[in-house]
């Protein structure tokens, strides 16, 4: 079999950020590199399956919501891919990504989706946990520019 395009990144020089990871037709993917890959500290299963119902719940609200077709974690554990139409910039995913991520951190009452109609796994969240991790990722997102986006 051929070799998939996320394979072929080099992990051991990827740092936190985010990143265009391919295109396809009208689709991109971004790469939301919220933990150093290898790095021994990955996104632990409660805060990451609660972070992916914020961030999801507030990209398929958000201005551009016609423009999302998913967002999921990465099975690695260090990070989401955000899959976005081509018509959306990069400087509009940045924002994006950004405004879901002070929505996370700020979080505040019942998480979105969490009774056991609603989700599979509906017992295994972690808000404080995913609060952390939006505001550890605001830090590095802080300066970051689309030109950065490159891997």
């Amino acid at each position: 079999m051929k070799r998939i395009a996320s394979f072929s990144v080099d992990h051991d020089k990827l740092e936190r950020g985010m990143y265009v990871s391919r295109i396809d037709g009208d689709v991109i993917t971004y790469d939301i590199r919220m933990k150093k890959p290898n790095g021994g500290d990955y996104l632990n299963n409660g805060a990451m399956h609660t972070f992916e119902h914020l961030f999801a719940t507030f990209a398929r609200n958000s201005a551009i919501s016609d423009k999302v077709i998913y967002v999921g974690p990465m099975g690695c554990r260090t990070g989401f891919y955000l899959l976005l139409r081509d018509s959306v910039s990069r400087e509009q995913a940045l924002s994006l990504v950004k405004e879901s991520f002070e929505f996370i951190a700020s979080f505040e009452g019942e998480i979105p989706g969490t009774t056991r109609i609603e989700c599979g796994n509906y017992l295994e969240h972690d808000l404080l946990g995913a609060k952390q991790n939006a505001r550890d990722m605001l830090d590095v997102l802080a300066d970051y520019t689309p030109e950065k986006m490159d891997y």
